[in-house]
C-alpha cells in the first residue's frame, strides 16, 4: 500500500542518515516519526553548520523501485505519490535546494523514467544519460571484456570455444543507444554462468539465475498497464521475432495513460527489447537473446492458459521429451497444440493465422529443456519452422524438424495442397549443411485445420 511504502521509505532514510551522521561525526539524530523529506532537509542543514567547507555526493540506486511496485498494481496510489504535493516531489525539491549549499553532485540510477515527468519542475537540474552512446557499454560487458574475463579465470581457448557461443545466444544482444557501436552482454547473467562453470567445470544446467529471473515478474505487472489487444499483439510479434518500429518515450506521465508506445518503451527500459537498427532516426526493437525469449514465452503461455482455461502439466512435458528424445515421435506435443486450439473461442479464430499457431507450438517447445530450440522465428531466414536438437550429443537422443501450416475452418479442401507445400519445404531444408549434420533427425509436417491436427512423417 501507499502507507506501507512511505513507512518503509522513511525507515530506510532514517537509518541511512543516522549512519551517515555517525560516520562523519555530525551531531544529529533523526527520529523515526519524522517525515523522510524533513529528515533529509535537516541533515543537510546540520552538515552545512558543522562541516561548512565540505560537500556531499548523493548516490541514489533504483530511484524508481518503490514507485514501480505501486504502479504495477495500484496506479491511483502511484499517481498520488508522485503528484504535485506527493512525497516523491517534496523529496527531490529538497535535494535540488541542497545543491545550492552542501550537495556537489547527484548520481541516480533506475530502471525506467516513470517518475521523471512528475519531477520535472521540482527537480529540473538533471540530465538523462540512458540513451547516450558514450554510456552504452557501462551497462554490461562487450565481447573483448568478456574474453578478458575468461582469460583471467584461466579458461582455455578450447573451453572458450565451447562456452562463448552459449553465452552469446543467452546473454548478448543489448544496445541502449541508436548511435552505439557495440552490442553488450548482460553482466549479471555472465557472472552467474561463469561462477557455476568455474566451480563445476561444466555448463550450468540452469542458464538463468533464479535471483534475477524472479525479478522478471515485473514484466507481467508492466504489461498489464496496457490492456486489450495491443498488449497481446506486441507480445505475439516480439516472440515471433518481428521487429517493432517505435519511438522511445523518455518520460512517462501516468495521467496521460499507458498506451502501445509507452508499453514498448517500458519493455526497452527493462531490457526485454533492445535497439537493433534505426530508420530515419526511429529505432527498431527486438528481443535481445534466448533468456528474454524464454521469459516472453512463459508470459505468453500464461496468457494462453487463462484464455483457454487449459494448462500443460509437468508430467505432459516429461512425456513429450521422452517421446521425442527416445522415439523421435511428436504425438503428445501436437496433441497439446490441438487442445489449445480447440479451447480457443470462435472470436479468437477470427484473428488466428499461421504465425499464431507456430507461436503456440514454439512456446510449448521452449519448455522442453533437454532440447535446443531453433526456428525460423529466431534466425529470420529460409529455415524450418521448428528444430528440436538434443543439448547433450553423447546421449544419442533423437532430434525433430517440423514444418507447420494452418487452415481456417472452411478451408479443409486445401489440406492436401498445404501438406505438399510443407513436404517440399522439409526436403529443401534437409539440404542445408547445418541441418545435414544433425544426427537422428526425424522430419514431420503438421497441418492444423481449425483445431484438427494432421501429422505426416517424411
Amino acid at each position: 500500500t501507499e502507507e506501507a511504502t512511505i513507512k518503509g521509505f522513511r525507515r530506510e532514510v532514517v537509518s541511512s542518515v543516522n549512519l551517515f551522521a555517525k560516520s562523519y561525526n555530525i551531531n544529529f539524530y533523526a527520529e523515526k516519526t519524522e517525515e523522510a523529506e524533513d529528515v533529509l532537509d535537516n541533515i543537510f542543514k546540520s552538515f552545512k553548520e558543522q562541516r561548512a567547507n565540505e560537500k556531499i555526493y548523493v548516490i541514489i540506486d533504483e530511484y524508481d523501485h518503490f514507485a514501480n511496485e505501486l504502479l504495477g498494481f495500484k496506479t491511483e496510489q502511484f499517481k498520488k505519490l508522485v503528484s504535485k504535493n506527493g512525497k516523491v516531489r517534496k523529496w527531490y525539491e529538497i535535494l535540488k535546494k541542497a545543491t545550492e549549499t552542501v550537495v556537489d553532485r547527484i548520481f541516480i540510477t533506475g530502471v525506467a523514467p516513470i517518475t521523471l515527468d512528475s519531477l520535472t519542475s521540482g527537480f529540473n537540474i538533471s540530465k538523462d544519460i540512458t540513451m547516450d552512446p558514450e554510456f552504452n557499454e557501462t551497462m554490461g560487458f562487450d565481447l573483448d571484456e568478456l574474453k578478458e574475463l575468461l582469460k583471467e579465470e584461466n579458461i582455455t581457448k578450447e573451453e572458450q570455444e565451447k562456452v562463448l557461443p552459449i553465452m552469446k545466444e543467452y546473454y548478448d544482444g543489448y544496445k541502449f543507444s541508436i548511435d552505439a557501436k557495440k552490442q553488450i552482454y548482460n553482466s549479471n547473467m555472465c557472472l552467474y554462468f561463469l561462477s557455476d562453470y568455474i566451480r563445476l567445470k561444466e555448463i550450468p544446467r540452469q542458464l538463468i539465475d533464479m535471483n534475477i529471473a524472479s525479478d522478471y515478474a515485473k514484466l507481467g505487472k508492466m504489461l498489464n498497464l496496457c490492456q486489450g489487444e495491443n498488449r497481446e499483439e506486441i507480445i505475439k510479434n516480439t516472440v515471433s521475432g518481428e521487429g517493432i518500429i517505435s519511438e522511445i518515450t523518455e518520460k512517462f506521465n501516468p495521467e496521460l495513460g499507458f498506451g502501445e508506445k509507452e508499453l514498448i518503451s517500458m519493455l526497452y527500459y527493462l531490457g526485454y527489447l533492445t535497439i537493433v537498427k534505426e530508420e530515419f532516426g526511429v529505432p527498431e526493437l527486438k528481443i535481445p537473446n534466448k533468456v528474454m525469449k524464454e521469459i516472453y514465452s512463459e508470459y505468453f503461455m500464461n496468457l494462453l492458459n487463462k484464455e483457454t482455461e487449459f494448462r500443460i502439466e509437468s508430467k505432459d512435458y516429461v512425456q513429450m521429451m521422452r517421446e521425442i528424445a527416445l522415439e523421435g515421435r511428436i504425438d503428445t506435443i501436437t496433441e497439446m497444440l490441438g487442445k489449445y486450439l480447440s479451447n480457443l473461442s470462435n472470436r479468437d479464430y477470427i484473428k488466428f493465422d499461421e504465425k499464431y499457431v507456430k507461436l503456440i507450438f514454439y512456446c510449448i517447445a521452449m519448455n522442453l529443456k533437454i532440447f535446443r530450440i531453433k526456428s525460423e522465428m529466431e534466425v529470420q531466414r529460409e529455415y524450418p519452422d521448428l528444430l528440436l536438437i538434443p543439448r547433450e550429443k553423447e546421449k544419442n537422443y533423437n532430434a525433430v524438424m517440423i514444418e507447420i501450416k494452418y487452415l481456417k475452418k472452411g478451408q479443409e479442401t486445401l489440406k492436401e495442397e498445404k501438406q505438399k507445400e510443407a513436404r517440399e519445404q522439409i526436403k529443401k531444408y534437409a539440404e542445408i549443411d547445418e541441418i545435414k549434420e544433425i544426427e537422428n533427425l526425424h522430419k514431420y509436417t503438421v497441418i492444423a485445420v481449425n483445431d484438427k491436427i494432421y501429422i505426416e512423417k517424411i
